[in-house]
């Protein structure tokens, strides 16, 4: 039997909208966002970077944490996310965009 993984993560705006969420697969979700795949709030205010994220094993210690994230002000949203993340960064730039595979050529 293999482990379950849960992600809590929150996405945000280039103006700074939240939105926090839960996923089994943060890769994914992220890509969802990104391509405006979720209808709703996200789509609406271009809430498609992701800005933090946290790992569960248990399904129902992920929800716990979500629901307490998004009961938090957002000044202490924020204060969280700058503690991991505190460029903002977009932890999933780059993911699902193709690349071409370099292979090195041997001498001689």
């Amino acid at each position: 039997m293999s482990a379950k993984t849960y992600y809590v993560y929150i996405t945000a705006s280039r103006s700074l909208n939240l939105y926090a969420g839960i996923t089994n697969s943060i890769f994914r979700r992220a890509l969802q966002h990104k391509r405006g795949e979720i209808d709703g709030f996200t789509k609406r205010y271009n809430i498609n970077r992701l800005v933090y994220y946290e790992v569960f094993h248990h399904v129902w210690s992920a929800i716990a944490r979500e629901k307490q994230i998004k009961s938090w002000t957002r000044a202490k949203r924020l204060a969280l996310i700058a503690t991991k993340n505190p460029t903002w960064q977009d932890l999933a730039d780059g993911w699902g965009e193709k690349f071409e595979l370099q292979i090195p050529r041997r001498a001689g």
